[in-house]
């Protein structure tokens, strides 16, 4: 996970290699510096046009790690999610591919979250099982979109075009989320700062991993000042 950020923009991500094929955490590492690398190149101070940037910034690292398996000659392609959000101004736009996950509250109540590219979410989505069932559902490690898959992966994106005092944005890998329902999540990280929430979401998903956990990676964002105006800042 990372960040960059210009007088006028900011860029959030993380990444979470996955298990099943080699060299995850040179997916991840891998998928994070292009898209910063692209970031910095491109904002001026800020970008024209960060949908384009996010999609075109986030396929940029899909080819890095085929480019890196040929070259290599690995048999299989190292693989990763990604799910990174953009700040400019009251605006943010945020795109991901994977079940790495986004959350914005707002009043501690969640408003908006990225959905998963997994087979549970395509049960979910199709009226086959409930939120509630997919948790713990023996099929969901299985993911229908990642960087370093055989196809082009699915990108999907989301804007906020008025950012609130108080709002935050909440990103982790499933690490974290497995062990909380939204409503709890909403809670916590509305009442607490985003230090103190970091803290309490990561010891709690640990305990009620009871050691079987996966890898954890969270960042927190609270909108504790806004720009007066449209102009960036």
């Amino acid at each position: 996970m990372g960040y960059c950020y210009t007088r006028d923009s900011g860029l959030f991500a993380l990444a979470d290699g996955m298990g099943g094929h080699p060299e995850g955490e040179v997916a991840s590492q891998m998928s994070l510096q292009t898209l910063a690398a692209q970031f910095q190149q491109e904002a001026r101070p800020t970008l024209k046009d960060p949908k384009r940037f996010l999609s075109e910034g986030i396929l940029a690292g899909h080819h890095q790690l085929l480019r890196y398996a040929v070259e290599r000659a690995l048999l299989d392609t190292p693989r990763t999610t990604l799910v990174a959000c953009l700040l400019q101004g009251r605006e943010a736009w945020w795109a991901h591919c994977g079940d790495s996950r986004l959350y914005l509250v707002r009043g501690g109540r969640l408003v908006a979250r990225t959905r998963d590219h997994s087979f549970v979410q395509t049960l979910i989505d199709q009226g086959e099982i409930t939120e509630q069932e997919a948790i713990g559902h023996p099929r969901s490690n299985l993911l229908t979109g990642c960087l370093g898959m055989d196809v082009l992966p699915p990108i999907a994106q989301y804007r906020i075009d008025k950012l609130e005092l108080g709002d935050v944005i909440l990103s982790c890998t499933d690490g974290l989320w497995a062990y909380f329902n939204e409503t709890e999540l909403a809670k916590i990280v509305d009442s607490l700062t985003a230090a103190e929430a970091c803290r309490l979401l990561v010891e709690q998903a640990r305990e009620r991993a009871e050691g079987a956990g996966d890898n954890i990676a969270v960042a927190i964002l609270k909108a504790s000042k806004l720009p007066s105006s449209h102009a960036p800042q």
